[in-house]
């Protein structure tokens, strides 16, 4: 049997191994504490729920779900957007809804590159963002993001030659795993970057609303007010807690996002109307529920920062996502996967190690804080005792 070279991108894996390190640790009989995956813990909002619930009963939510029948949807988003950001949205042209923004994310690729194309891409980054190069036939330019940088790319830093065969850039700020923030003025310099050499502009955008700060996240779309040459990427996974749900949506430039469309109608129909309806309850009605969202997770990230320091690992405290961008300590510095493999089979503790996000990554590991205070806690008690053993 003969598989496509493409399927060689994705022998390996990290976090499938991680996966199965978890299940060996379960084996062996350890307790679990998940911090590996960025899923919220936290129910969705009654009102959500409740919206969902009724459009059960409703037969005309039972068939197929194509984009015209998604009216009322992109109609809500684009009042959000508007609302959030002050810029007008065609609902018509410059709004797609998704199966989760990780469906644009991986599919908008095939739509913009040809084999060999490139790809610039964060390093670290989601990996997501590589499988829909990878899946397009395209190649892959790792923009590094380091610390002394505030984890932004230098774009002037990136080679003429690679240039030359670059499609597209993606950005993701708030970023995952870093944490790292981008003001307006890193967009508008993006913007001009990627018109001034044919490139797409890829943003990111599921951590919008997660900010421990008054200060609001710009959207690309601010910076190219014409949507020239940007899109962006939008879910429900963070702010509103519904990850399983699958809900997201694509905002921008209006050639991209029939290009997204015409990938998606080959791929898939559309969700659950009842789902959609659900999401629109979110965007008129969330907000509340999003402060206390960040409440609880600004009062988790304070205790797990706190209790690291006390054992002595001092790490960093974000100003945005749900996660824990932390520098390993000696010995482990260059061992991010070994660090995380030993953790979780000896203490039972699952982390992600930078190295799974790119090769700028490794050094680093990254804790989602999806946990409760206490179970934190003990988690950190944990993990002092696999450091000083």
């Amino acid at each position: 049997m003969k598989f496509a070279d493409r399927i060689q991108q994705f022998q390996t894996n990290v976090f499938a191994d991680m996966d199965q390190a978890k299940r060996q640790a379960l084996d062996a009989g350890q307790s679990l504490i998940d911090l590996s995956l960025g899923s919220s813990d936290l129910p969705v909002a009654a009102p959500i729920l409740e919206t969902i619930s009724q459009s059960l009963y409703d037969p005309a939510t039972y068939g197929y779900l194509l984009f015209h029948s998604t009216r009322s949807f992109r109609q809500a988003v684009a009042a959000w957007y508007e609302q959030q950001f002050g810029l007008p949205v065609d609902p018509e042209t410059e709004v797609l809804p998704l199966i989760g923004s990780q469906e644009g994310t991986a599919h908008l690729p095939l739509a913009i590159l040809n084999p060999g194309d490139i790809a610039l891409l964060q390093d670290p980054g989601y990996p997501s963002h590589a499988g829909g190069v990878y899946l397009a036939g395209g190649d892959i330019y790792g923009m590094p993001l380091l610390a002394k940088n505030q984890f932004l790319p230098v774009l002037s830093e990136i080679p003429d030659a690679v240039l030359q065969k670059a499609r597209m850039m993606v950005l993701s700020y708030p970023h995952n795993p870093t944490t790292a923030i981008a003001p307006l003025s890193f967009f508008q310099d993006a913007v001009q970057f990627c018109q001034a050499h044919d490139l797409v502009l890829v943003h990111d955008f599921p951590y919008v609303d997660f900010v421990f700060t008054d200060q609001k996240m710009p959207s690309v779309l601010q910076a190219d007010c014409d949507r020239s040459c940007s899109i962006e990427f939008f879910t429900f996974s963070k702010s509103y807690s519904m990850g399983g749900f699958r809900i997201g949506y694509a905002i921008g430039n209006a050639d991209l996002i029939a290009s997204l469309r015409k990938i998606k109608a080959v791929v898939d129909f559309n969700q659950y109307q009842g789902i959609l309806r659900g999401a629109i309850t979110a965007l008129e009605t969330g907000a509340s529920g999003i402060q206390q969202t960040l409440s609880i997770f600004q009062n988790r990230r304070d205790v797990f920062v706190a209790v690291l320091a006390k054992i002595g690992w001092s790490v960093p405290a974000p100003v945005a996502t749900m996660y824990i961008w932390a520098p390993l300590p000696e010995p482990w510095h260059h061992q991010s996967v070994e660090f995380c493999k030993q953790l979780v089979l000896q203490t039972g503790v699952a982390a992600s190690p930078g190295a799974g996000f790119g090769k700028t990554g490794e050094g680093y590991v990254r804790f989602a804080l999806v946990q409760d205070p206490d179970t934190l806690i003990s988690a950190v008690d944990r993990i002092a005792s696999f450091l000083h053993t």
